[in-house]
């Protein structure tokens, strides 16, 4: 297998340098990537340390590193693209023609993206991650009214990591319930979800899968026997067909996919 060195550089987080480069790097299923972060690179002194830093890795690598930067400082900027480095700068390669086609000269001030603690939209996702935190697992039915989702589903189907990724990257206060026998025993939902149909949407995974995932929480239990997740799977998929609540099978979908389809099927905004 091929490795090589990726450097994500930027004078602010590094985030968006980050979420550029992974995306492209993805797609190459045969590298080994080594994955280094230098954020803040805010002067040019700091800048010349990336630079010594970015060489020294090339020299032991034996073969040039890939750097992914979003820096606006163009002196910051142009230190940098002298390393002996495969460059790829977020801003030159999409930021100058969009500046072109708007007819306008963008702000160039670094941080933007991520630098918006003061904003509505940052207020909104720190209230949304406190609403799924206190509506975790079936916690609290308090508050239902104010969930833009909620998710049901047997235990370990991820529920959780799916809440919070709708809270913390689209600011949607996301509750989650899980479905246990007693509710499968009653032949149907926990009687607080009833009102808020709307908002159910139902995940499910394949039962060999829960058994693997359930034997590293609970080994040799019940609880995570094949049998049982069988039939709690199959009990889970019998009540949302019947309640008319639509779901998906989550066991090779990403959090990223699960929470795309969640998006579109409710028509969240």
């Amino acid at each position: 297998m091929i490795k090589r060195t990726v450097f994500f550089v930027s004078d602010s987080t590094g985030l968006t340098a980050e979420a550029l480069g992974h995306s492209l790097l993805t797609q190459f299923e045969d590298v080994e990537f080594k994955l280094v972060r230098i954020p803040f690179l805010d002067n040019t002194d700091k800048a010349r340390e990336a630079l010594l830093r970015i060489n020294a890795q090339g020299e032991t690598d034996g073969m040039r590193p890939i750097v992914f930067t979003t820096l606006v400082n163009k002196d910051v900027a142009a230190i940098v693209h002298q390393a002996d480095a495969f460059c790829l700068s977020y801003f030159d390669s999409f930021l100058s023609p969009l500046e072109a086609e708007l007819g306008l000269k963008s702000s160039h001030t670094a941080g933007r993206s991520h630098g918006k603690a003061d904003s509505l939209d940052y207020k909104k996702r720190i209230e949304a991650i406190n609403y799924t935190l206190a509506h975790d697992d079936g916690i609290t039915d308090r508050d239902l009214a104010e969930a833009d989702v909620i998710l049901v589903a047997v235990s370990r189907c991820g529920k959780t990591p799916t809440s919070l990724y709708l809270a913390m990257q689209f600011g949607l206060k996301a509750a989650n319930f899980p479905l246990i026998p007693e509710d499968f025993d009653r032949g149907r939902l926990p009687g607080t979800l009833e009102k808020h149909r709307s908002k159910l949407f139902g995940l499910t995974i394949q039962p060999e899968r829960l058994h693997q995932i359930r034997e590293e929480r609970r080994a040799s239990s019940k609880y995570a026997s094949l049998p049982n997740c069988r039939y709690e799977v199959a009990e889970a998929e019998k009540m949302m067909r019947r309640e008319g609540i639509r779901w998906l099978d989550s066991t090779t979908k990403s959090i990223e996919e699960i929470s795309a389809t969640i998006l579109q099927e409710l028509n969240l905004r």
